[in-house]
């Protein structure tokens, strides 16, 4: 009962004292002496609602000697007949304290020791439960320095999966640029990226990473038109720019980055192979709201999408890309504007729903058996939501059982949410930690363009995640430098990967260079040769076409 009236004296009444009290403030003793105790009545509905049915019985009013001094206590003479005048009116009695709402009982529920309620067990399913970081929060100065290399406004960002330092950004300036964020953080304004990449005729809004392939990254624009680049070097893989007629709302990755999936305003979804710049599916109207939405690629192969109905109705999907005709789920949420953005967590196979401007977080779980989309629990807070983002799985707080951080964007702040669920032992919780894409990329760029797939490369958080020694992200005309990546032999190198013209072979023996050695270095140094002698001249060949067409402006041709 003490708990009770600690947390929340409004709900529960005080414990009773010795001495009962009536309502007009008289103390009446209990009998201390011999003899039998008086029964006190039963307590019926009438008893506990004299008001009506489901009122409460109002709490007695404390006795006026308590708030006066003793020389207050003392009775003035007894007025005569005369003096008394008109009969003053009985006092109103106190009014009845409104009946508290069932929330609130709830919310008692989470804020008393589980101790307190032998009967409250932990269920099957548990819950995400909210929790306040870990991480030093608060105002930064506004001196802290930025990246600002783009001349026009970030439109998205990404950080790269296989490189916890390396982060790249689109803008309005119709570029996508790559960065290096130095080991210990910024200490100074960020405005040289380590690589430009310029392709798009219109504004960049989407960018995101492969999730196999190292140095693989993906750029949509305004224009259209999606372009596959190698960041190692700053060449452009693949476009395609006859796949989407109209603005592209967002691109997503499947498993083994084999094929993407797209939403289109066209209220179509599309799966593209985008190696052989083919169609493999299309579902069109597939949320026939004229508002934007997105689709997402889950673990197993099928597509998740939110959308609007013809109502504005905001919905969710479930598809299987063998068949698109018909969802395998379809649930509606209600009827805000508010586009829904989806961030999927393939360990638990749990999708967390934000909309935009929506001051709430719910999640679902999607299963193999129906009704395939199961409504979990839905997370509230006060202020709307401008925007999202999410850390990755190995970012988490292993020992605390968080399963899920995001970062809630406002307009002039970045507030962390933290998802834990809770759990009474300290062990490793394998049920809410199976092993996870670790950082190690499965493939090298050239082998994913030769055709290969691979899945990611797990690994296990049971000894927590530690971070290892980031690559320095270098430009060059084969692929990315790493200093820190251990060395490989030529014979046990992977087809397709390869190595740095500036960094000395590992099969070096310590005693010189063998013939075999030095034909294999003559080999790669008259390779670079000619493919700078190439470059040259498709650079010489350019510059005679830009001065042709300066000629022609000039002279008034053009």
């Amino acid at each position: 009962m003490g708990v009770w009236q600690g947390l929340h004296p409004i709900l529960v009444p005080p414990r009773a004292p010795p001495e009962e009290q009536d309502w007009d403030g008289a103390r009446t003793h209990r009998p201390s002496g011999p003899g039998p105790t008086p029964t006190p009545p039963p307590r019926s509905e009438e008893t506990r609602a004299p008001e009506g049915r489901g009122s409460p019985r109002p709490r007695p009013c404390a006795p006026m000697a308590r708030a006066l001094p003793a020389s207050a206590c003392s009775l003035p003479p007894r007025p005569s007949a005369r003096d008394l005048g008109p009969a003053p009116r009985a006092p109103a009695p106190p009014p009845a304290p409104r009946p508290p709402r069932p929330l609130a009982r709830l919310l008692c529920h989470f804020l008393i020791p589980a101790s307190c309620f032998p009967e409250a067990r932990i269920r099957s399913r548990p819950r995400p439960v909210p929790q306040p970081p870990a991480s030093p929060t608060g105002r930064i100065d506004k001196a802290y320095p930025t990246v600002c290399g783009h001349t026009g406004p970030v439109l998205d960002i990404d950080w790269c999966p296989h490189n916890d330092e390396v982060i790249a950004s689109g803008s309005e300036d119709c570029t996508v640029m790559v960065w290096q964020i130095p080991k210990n953080g910024l200490t100074s304004p960020l405005t040289e990226p380590v690589v430009v990449l310029e392709g798009h005729t219109k504004r960049v809004g989407i960018v995101t990473w492969h999730p196999t392939a190292r140095n693989v990254l993906l750029s949509a624009g305004c224009d259209n038109v999606v372009l596959i680049w190698n960041v190692g070097t700053a060449e452009e893989l693949y476009r395609l720019d006859s796949l989407h007629p109209d603005l592209i709302y967002n691109v997503s990755w499947n498993r083994n980055g084999s094929l993407f999936c797209s939403a289109c305003k066209d209220k179509s979804v599309r799966i593209i192979d985008p190696r052989r710049g083919t169609l493999v599916a299309e579902r069109e109207k597939a949320h026939e709201g004229a508002r934007p939405m997105r689709a997402i690629f889950l673990a197993d192969g099928k597509v998740f999408t939110t959308g609007f109905s013809r109502m504005s109705e905001r919905q969710l999907a479930l598809w299987d890309p063998e068949n698109l005709e018909e969802p395998m789920a379809l649930q509606e949420l209600d009827s805000s504007n508010g586009a829904l953005l989806p961030f999927y967590d393939p360990d638990t196979s749990v999708v967390y729903v934000c909309g935009k401007g929506d001051s709430s977080i719910r999640y679902f779980e999607i299963t193999d058996e129906p009704p395939y989309i199961h409504f979990l629990n839905t997370f509230t807070s006060k202020e709307p939501q401008r925007g999202m983002g999410s850390m990755p799985k190995r970012g988490l707080e292993v020992s605390k059982c968080e399963i899920a951080r995001f970062y809630k964007l406002h307009e002039r702040k970045c507030e962390p949410i933290v998802m834990t669920v809770p759990r009474k032992s300290d062990l490793f919780q394998d049920d809410l930690y199976p092993d996870t894409a670790g950082p190690e990329a499965a493939l090298e760029a050239e082998e994913w363009v030769s055709g290969r797939d691979a899945s990611p490369i797990l690994i296990s958080l049971r000894e927590a995640y530690v971070p290892s020694k980031q690559r320095d992200l270098k430009v060059s005309r084969r692929n990315v430098l790493s200093e820190s990546r251990p060395a490989v032999a030529p014979s046990s190198a992977r087809p397709g990967a390869s190595t740095s013209a500036t960094s000395v072979p590992a099969s070096i023996p310590s005693g010189g260079l063998t013939g075999a050695g030095e034909a294999r270095k003559l080999d790669e140094v008259m390779q670079e040769l000619r493919a700078l002698r190439a470059l040259v001249k498709e650079q010489g060949e350019r510059i005679g076409r830009l001065e042709e067409q300066l000629g022609r402006m000039e002279n008034g041709d053009a």
